[in-house]
């Protein structure tokens, strides 16, 4: 009992425990139809360019809007920002689920909305980093981030299941329905919250605030380490889960199947990593096991372009999973625990734009280079490359390894 009161000490916090309930069953609505699209823009386009393009365009806007959104989210009630992110994103998919019911929808209906969600998150994404450390105490902020992991990867479990068992039984229509109605759940959660963040009036322009957002950052010494190894992580990492489809596909030989095969096994392993980190509590070194866990992922993803059997992969991206969640929530609490609560917005923008933003490039860019190399070969080099920066930040950035 000790152990369980002690992995899930967020959720003794009542506002913490409201958010998280309703993220999560929107976030399993937001995993059946981000199954349901990859498939569909594949099935459609035969193209692996175009499902990166997609992946490129859902991400582009966090590159654009996130440090306004920042800004924003240090400047007005981030409850209510976060609502708005969401009545957009549940228009988006009812929109969709009309289209593809009455067969009208075309990729650029589903490249276009991919850009109109980005652009709803880039202004969400902080507001909702900003508002999870105002709902816990300081102590409990890392076991609430590792408990916010939980929450992301049950959905990634869950959500590509049912999402398969929809696509397979009732059509793509039911998936981006079923999303839409997941919103409901989140929404709810946002009314009845009560929050205690209020932010101040302030007379300085958007440009300003930006600078002095960046400023912070140029003084916290570890602070710039820590985001351009959230870019990098990104960048190598997440273009193997974009191509999922394409190994399912052509390497694997199989269908909605192979990749809802690949997609769970992959969320269980984060789900262990983060149920791992929420153990651990507010654990020291945090930098050194983020370092260690990060070129682990490095190994684990080029062993997984060089497998060829759907058992051995399977495994691969269970472990893969989890060595990415462990050092996902040490960065991110790392980053958390350095910054203050009226600079919060500002400095995590910036880190959601590094983030956020080596997705659509690695995913861009992994697709481009599909085209004149193997999958398997590009995504190999994609391991090498994170394992190696891995290494060398553990070597040359000690300050890094330290914390």
């Amino acid at each position: 009992m000790d152990v369980l009161r002690r992995i899930f000490k967020a959720f003794s916090y009542p506002n913490y425990r409201l958010l998280w309930i309703g993220s999560c069953t929107s976030s399993i609505g937001t995993w059946m139809q981000q199954f349901a699209q990859s498939w569909l823009v594949l099935d459609m386009s035969k193209s692996a360019f175009l499902l990166g393009l997609d992946a490129f365009l859902a991400q582009l806007p966090i590159i654009l809007f996130s440090l306004v959104g920042g800004v924003i989210a240090d400047r007005m009630d981030r409850r209510k920002l976060l609502l708005v992110s969401q009545y957009i994103q549940m228009i988006s998919a009812t929109l969709l689920t009309v289209l593809i019911a009455t067969g009208y929808v075309r990729i650029w209906h589903i490249l276009s909305l991919s850009f109109v969600v980005g652009s709803a998150q880039a202004f969400g994404g902080p507001a909702s980093q900003a508002l999870v450390p105002s709902l816990v105490s300081k102590e409990d902020l890392p076991n609430a981030i590792a408990l916010n992991s939980i929450q992301f990867n049950l959905a990634r479990v869950i959500g590509p299941v049912l999402g398969g068992i929809a696509l397979e039984q009732l059509g793509a229509a039911w998936c981006f329905g079923l999303n839409a109605l997941s919103f409901v759940a989140v929404v709810f959660s946002l009314w009845m919250m009560k929050v205690s963040f209020t932010p101040e009036h302030s007379a300085v322009s958007i440009l300003t605030s930006m600078k002095e957002g960046f400023g912070f950052i140029r003084n916290q010494g570890a602070m710039q380490a820590l985001i351009v190894i959230a870019f990098g992580m990104t960048l190598f990492a997440f273009p193997m889960m974009t191509f999922f489809p394409v190994f399912a596909r052509d390497v694997f030989h199989g269908g909605p199947t192979a990749f809802t095969a690949l997609l769970s096994t992959s969320g269980v392993g984060s789900i262990v990593g983060a149920l791992t980190v929420a153990s651990m509590g507010n654990v020291k070194r945090k930098g050194l096991i983020a370092l260690s866990a990060l070129i682990m992922v490095g190994v684990c993803i080029a062993s997984f372009a060089l497998s060829r059997n759907l058992i051995l992969s399977c495994f691969i991206v269970f472990v893969n999973g989890a060595t990415l969640m462990v050092a996902f929530s040490m960065i991110t609490s790392l980053v958390q625990l350095i910054v203050s609560n009226e600079m919060r917005g500002r400095v995590m923008s910036v880190y959601n734009v590094a983030f956020r933003g080596g997705m659509p490039i690695g995913s861009l860019g992994t697709g481009y280079l599909v085209k004149f190399f193997s999958a398997p070969a590009v995504i190999c080099a994609n391991g090498i490359l994170l394992a190696t920066m891995g290494v060398y930040v553990l070597i040359a950035q000690r300050k890094v390894a330290k914390l």
